[in-house]
């Protein structure tokens, strides 16, 4: 039997192949386009179990434990949807996830955002029926795969004017810079506000939605190349950190005032620098450490330079009831589709060059978003 990822009129016609091939016809296409289906085989229960292709990792390490792998998908259960993906997101927590910076349960699968369209809805679900395109991030890890089951409660209906690639390269690292500029310091017209690794996915974003507030955007990037790209989409100050001290030059830009936060993704390279960049009574969001772990710090320094706050947000929090998810898609959306953000896809990958993909984001070769195709 086999299971159509596009169509139940595909479906028909690919059975009509394999019937072909197996009476010793000649085939109406040739093999390679039964690469678009997977076999389904039925368990003892009678249900059906489609077979497709997914990313795992049994170890952790570099880049090179990602294998391309064979995996079951099942029939959604109670609250549950089977989606086939059309694009799936890079992010670089999936870097921390396979190298066991961030332990999980092994083997396991890896990625947290996607796109594509709903096959089959199991029962209790509202909402949404199969044809649908949504995109989601956070739930269960799986996104690098060709098809997965998902609470649908995590799926987010994407509009007319959102492509599947947007959309699996917008939802977590644009609804990170809706929670840092709209919750975790709702960011005001007329303040200054530094976002480190202002050229990556998260960084671009942060710049035009923090501009279209009003605000000026410091940023730090790690060449003159992703200096002109940051300050092409909103960054007002982009500083090289590699040649020049940034916070020498925050206390220049402000004329010594400093800020009123700090976006730090960075971590260990930048952590007690961003705190020297802001004023008494400042916010410093550590939201990453692509740099290494910040490790322990003595929480008397945030007294020492000005009864500073300090935070460890992440998407998963913000973004934990349904209510909260729906807002902070419903605001990026928003600002996507005024024009105001622009979806920067620098790359794309197929699914099965993964490995690849980590060792490019990893060497800092990437800027804005990178997807893979399905």
């Amino acid at each position: 039997m086999i299971f159509s990822r596009h169509s139940g009129e595909n479906r028909a016609w690919a059975e009509g192949v394999l019937a072909d091939q197996a009476s010793g016809s000649p085939p109406a296409v040739g093999f390679s386009a039964l690469r678009f289906f997977a076999i389904v085989r039925s368990d003892s229960d009678g249900r059906e179990t489609a077979m497709v292709q997914a990313i795992r990792f049994a170890k952790t390490g570099g880049p090179e434990v990602l294998e391309w792998q064979q995996v079951e998908v099942g029939k959604p259960g109670e609250g549950q949807v089977r989606l086939r993906h059309s694009a799936v997101g890079l992010n670089y927590i999936d870097t921390y996830q396979r190298s066991g910076l961030y332990p999980l349960p092994l083997p396991s699968g890896i990625g947290s955002e996607a796109a594509g369209i709903v096959e089959e809805v199991g029962p209790g679900v509202s909402g949404l029926q199969p044809g649908d395109r949504v995109a989601y991030a956070g739930g269960p890890l799986g996104a690098y795969s060709e098809a997965r089951i998902m609470p649908a409660d995590r799926l987010v209906p994407l509009p007319d004017g959102i492509s599947d690639q947007q959309g699996a390269a917008m939802m977590l690292k644009g609804m990170t810079a809706w929670y840092l500029l709209r919750r975790t310091h709702p960011v005001k017209s007329g303040e200054t506000i530094l976002i480190h690794a202002a050229a990556g996915g998260v960084g671009l974003i942060v710049c035009q939605w923090a501009k279209h507030l009003g605000a000026s955007v410091i940023g730090t990037v790690g060449d003159d190349q992703k200096a002109a790209l940051a300050k092409a989409n909103g960054c007002d100050y982009p500083i090289n950190y590699r040649r020049e001290d940034f916070v020498a030059r925050v206390n220049e830009i402000t004329s010594g005032k400093k800020l009123p936060v700090v976006y730090d993704s960075v971590g260990k390279d930048t952590f007690y620098k961003s705190l020297d960049c802001l004023a008494p009574l400042g916010l410093m969001a550590s939201f990453g450490q692509s740099s290494g772990a910040i490790g322990l710090v003595d929480i008397g320094i945030l007294a020492a330079k000005g009864s500073l706050f300090l935070t460890r947000p992440t998407l998963n929090t913000y973004t934990a009831s349904r209510d909260d998810l729906l807002t902070a898609a419903r605001d990026l959306f928003d600002v996507v589709l005024k024009g105001a953000v622009k979806i920067a896809i620098n790359q794309t990958y197929k699914l099965r060059e993964a490995a690849q993909a980590h060792r490019d984001l990893q060497d800092r070769k990437t800027t804005g978003s990178t997807v893979f195709t399905v």
